[in-house]
């Protein structure tokens, strides 16, 4: 696998930053609650976004999408990270 260049870093933060704040959770009916749909529920509180339906997608996938809201910058900051240490030691 070749490296990763920053402007891919770059451009995954600036995908999570223009989508709803997080965090992101995914309900399932039957396996979160019993009637209705299965969504995503966007952020909480005053900065709850518009719920995202699940239509023509598993379960799985609906939970990826969801936990990929607090992944992605979790993982590009650990990226930048590991790579200023590095940077300081080579």
């Amino acid at each position: 696998m070749s490296s990763l260049p920053e402007f891919e870093l770059q451009e995954m933060e600036s995908r999570a930053a223009a989508a709803c704040p997080g965090p992101w959770k995914s309900w399932d009916e039957g396996r979160d609650f019993d009637g209705g749909s299965n969504f995503i529920q966007t952020g909480n509180g005053a900065e709850r976004g518009e719920d995202i339906e699940r239509s023509g997608a598993t379960v799985a996938e609906q939970d990826f999408i969801a936990a990929a809201r607090q992944d992605v910058p979790r993982l590009v900051a650990e990226v930048r990270r590991l790579r200023a240490l590095l940077n300081q030691t080579g």
